[in-house]
């Protein structure tokens, strides 16, 4: 897929410059990733920063994670955490053990 360049740097903060890619003093080189028309290969940038991309080709939405220098986070292992259900019994993380799991953190400060 591919975006304008305009609208690129207004939702990540990476800019096409002569130089390539560019978010303040840090440059990139990226000749595969800018064409002619001035349209950037969001895959070629996702691959070039190391920053993850998702994309969901039927709606055309397009997901790029944050730059990582490669080191994008891919697994982690969570201590023990017990807390109360929306019924107030004791819960479990460890239950899930085996399973993908995202945990979603609110504060209302």
């Amino acid at each position: 897929m591919e975006v304008d360049a305009t609208e690129f740097a207004a939702r990540t903060g990476w800019e096409a410059k002569p130089q390539g890619l560019c978010k303040g003093d840090l440059c990139f080189p990226a000749p595969d990733a800018i064409n002619a028309d001035g349209l950037l290969s969001v895959a070629a940038i996702s691959e070039r920063l190391g920053m993850p991309l998702v994309t969901d080709e039927t709606s055309g939405l397009m997901a790029l994670g944050p730059e990582s220098g490669g080191q994008a986070l891919s697994t982690v292992q969570v201590p023990e955490i017990t807390l109360p259900d929306v019924d107030g019994n004791p819960f479990s993380l460890s239950a899930l053990h085996g399973r993908k799991v995202l945990l979603v953190a609110w504060a209302s400060w």
